[in-house]
């Protein structure tokens, strides 16, 4: 149950305790050199220094907890860093940075910064990111088109997109997601440039256990790749036909239909527009909630919790805000 009073959410110093106890949970190791050794370090305790400052007597470095995380060097009150990723990972379709602006009092700017520093955490790495699937697993797999592109799609020799309804390109001159989800397990979504049979391959080669069982719709897409797994079955959408039962299986892609659904509802309904460049981000976020949902009996301060942890080693300044293949 979420509590607003909390003192977490009301106090710094309650914040980075909770901060240390989820990041340090055998007492504070240096982020410099990597010093876990407690007669090694000191903890300050000068009137000019700030609380929770510790001293590594093997790199003679100061540190905090937010050293080497997502909250370094931010002038924010940590408890306004917690109650946002509170906020976060507990809104299944999102939280505007508007929302954020109104509700922790601080200016748009600092508030959209912070959404994508806190997003920035959400992007799963090392064990997390390991592949997908495995012997005996099911993955699906789908692309989607969404929201217009930035950067038009070239066509060899001149050529121009067909125009369809109302003079729209359709498809073509929208932005690419390329989606797999392990049935009853987590979710990937990838922003490519072109859906082609190279960039759909790359995508599942890099992400799933050869060993698995693929399912996707007919599209040729995916036919090369699917020789390459353990089995290939598909659906076949322009049939209607949106799943078909073989033996004690039913072979359909509604799962990562419905990963794409709460997607888009959220882009829709909460943050209305998103620039190419940050798309990768968003995917995160919503892979990261996904992948923690309560179908999984993760509870909401669990999420926000493993948010929290995930945090360290990973850095976004503004320097680094527009980074993105596809920007």
């Amino acid at each position: 149950m979420f509590d607003l009073t909390n003192e977490i959410y009301q106090d710094a110093n309650k914040a980075r305790e909770h901060l240390e106890v989820i990041h340090w949970p055998h007492g504070p190791n240096c982020p410099h050199c990597g010093n876990a050794d407690p007669k090694r370090i000191t903890k300050l305790k000068g009137k000019s220094t700030r609380p929770g400052v510790f001293k590594c007597n093997e790199c003679r470095k100061p540190f905090s907890v937010t050293v080497g995380t997502v909250f370094e060097r931010s002038k924010i009150p940590l408890n306004k860093w917690v109650l946002a990723t509170h906020l976060m990972a507990a809104s299944k379709k999102g939280m505007s940075a508007h929302q954020l602006h109104r509700m922790l009092g601080v200016t748009y700017k600092t508030a959209w910064f912070m959404a994508h520093r806190i997003r920035e955490a959400m992007q799963e790495t090392g064990n997390d990111a390991g592949p997908m699937g495995g012997e005996g697993k099911t993955i699906e797999a789908d692309e989607m088109y969404h929201g217009k592109r930035e950067t038009p799609r070239q066509y060899a020799r001149g050529r121009k997109p067909n125009p369809v309804k109302s003079g729209k390109a359709g498809g073509a001159q929208k932005r690419v997601i390329v989606g797999l989800v392990e049935r009853g397990g987590k979710a990937r979504m990838f922003h490519v440039n072109n859906a082609t049979k190279a960039s759909v391959r790359d995508a599942l080669v890099r992400n799933v256990s050869r060993d698995t069982t693929l399912y996707t719709d007919e599209s040729r897409l995916y036919t090369d790749t699917g020789k390459e797994y353990a089995d290939h079955r598909t659906v076949k959408h322009s049939a209607k036909e949106y799943a078909r039962r073989e033996g004690e299986t039913v072979v359909h892609t509604n799962t990562i239909e419905n990963v794409f659904s709460v997607f888009k509802r959220g882009m829709v309904g909460v943050y209305q527009h998103c620039g190419e460049a940050h798309l990768h981000r968003y995917l995160a976020e919503f892979d990261f909630r996904y992948n923690r949902r309560a179908a999984l009996k993760v509870s909401d301060a669990e999420r926000a919790e493993d948010c929290l942890r995930m945090a360290r080693g990973k850095r976004l300044t503004y320097r680094r805000i527009d980074e993105a293949a596809h920007a």
